[in-house]
């Protein structure tokens, strides 16, 4: 199967499916000394991982992580590095009144059309268990991105119609919503319950904030910064819509408001405000990246659909199984980690972009 792998010079490729004996991830280009243990990447996955609140589904898995290859004496080799993460409850049969019947709001049909045939237990390669090797090597991205001052941070902004009004960041590790508000929080939960209460699902927007990237990193043409995260975070399965800064608010805006002012600053340029969300031309500029990301209600509901089976029969169908009434909360990490995974990639692309640069990298002097 095409389209499982992304990056140019920090490349990943994930495998696996839902209901398979696993999945895991192999990153190419991760360079040499970076200190990793399984302990850093297992404190993302425990951040992802099922079964953490009423909000999430009830399928049991510690989600623990094997390194394989890449990494001799608690430090990277500069070679292929594989991750893989065991399944250990996953519950075929939960699927078997579905097997030949497409379920709304899934890939099913769309598999079927491709292959001819499809995993149907979970969605196979495109459930949302997938992401849990995405977190995987978002870990060792998010690794390599600390060594040089830059930090991605991620939270709920908004839950169906429940936005934040304000950012704590601290409180967003508090609340199993993981939203930066707590009375956002509340009123978030409550709309959730009332929806559960229907066998229904919510949707939300995840907000990802990258500080500390330097100015210059990203291409002018088809390779803009803000290109790559966008087809990172929309390879995120739920995803159905992107922004960059202020994104569809410039719309509605003046070049006399939506232009960023510079001033110089200490350490070098800098813009008074921050409607671009720290990219212009696809190349960054020095303040913080900003973006969203539009997460769909989760399609697996217990209430009755209408369908369309193999055959191209009408019928109905209920599913049965263990699912996440709303996602958004496990995919905060993901959003970080598909985020880390593309800067830390620009940032290996960027190191040939100058002269000046590669000589003072070999030691020569010009």
């Amino acid at each position: 199967m095409a389209g499982s792998v992304f990056g140019n010079h920090f490349k990943i490729m994930t495998f696996g499916e839902s209901h398979g004996k696993g999945l895991g991830v192999t990153i190419d280009g991760c360079p040499a000394g970076l200190e990793l243990c399984e302990e850093d990447i297992q404190k993302y996955l425990d951040r992802r991982k099922p079964g953490q609140s009423s909000y999430t589904t009830a399928r049991n898995e510690a989600d623990a992580v094997e390194i394989l290859s890449g990494v001799f004496e608690g430090r990277t080799t500069g070679t292929p590095i594989a991750l893989l993460i065991r399944n250990k409850d996953q519950h075929s049969k939960d699927y078997s009144n579905i097997c030949d019947v497409f379920r709304p709001g899934h890939a099913d049909y769309g598999f079927f059309a491709k292959y001819g045939f499809r995993d149907y237990r979970g969605g196979g390669r495109s459930s949302g268990r997938e992401t849990v090797a995405r977190v995987a090597a978002g870990a060792v991205a998010m690794k390599i991105l600390a060594s040089m001052g830059v930090n991605v941070h991620a939270y709920a902004k908004s839950i169906g119609p429940v936005s934040v009004s304000k950012v704590d960041l601290a409180e967003a590790k508090n609340n199993s919503l993981c939203m930066p508000d707590p009375e956002a929080a509340r009123l978030a939960e409550e709309f959730l319950q009332s929806c559960m209460k229907r066998k229904d699902s919510v949707g939300g927007v995840i907000e990802c904030v990258a500080s500390g990237m330097p100015a210059g990193v990203g291409d002018p043409v088809f390779g803009k910064l803000d290109a790559m995260l966008a087809q990172a975070i929309m390879s995120i399965g739920a995803v159905k819509g992107f922004e960059i800064g202020d994104g569809f608010l410039v719309a509605e805006s003046t070049g006399s408001v939506n232009n960023d002012a510079f001033y110089a600053a200490e350490d070098g340029v800098a813009t008074v405000t921050n409607h671009a969300g720290g990219i212009l031309g696809g190349i960054s500029n020095g303040e913080d990246i900003i973006l969203r990301a539009a997460f769909k209600p989760t399609p697996s509901i217990g209430s009755e659909q209408k369908t369309v089976n193999e055959k191209g029969e009408e019928c109905s169908i209920t599913i049965h199984g263990r699912h996440d009434p709303i996602v958004v909360p496990r995919a905060v990490v993901v959003v970080e980690a598909m985020t880390a995974i593309t800067l830390v990639d620009a940032l290996l692309s960027n190191m040939g972009a100058r002269l000046d640069s590669i000589i003072k990298f070999y030691g020569r002097e010009l």
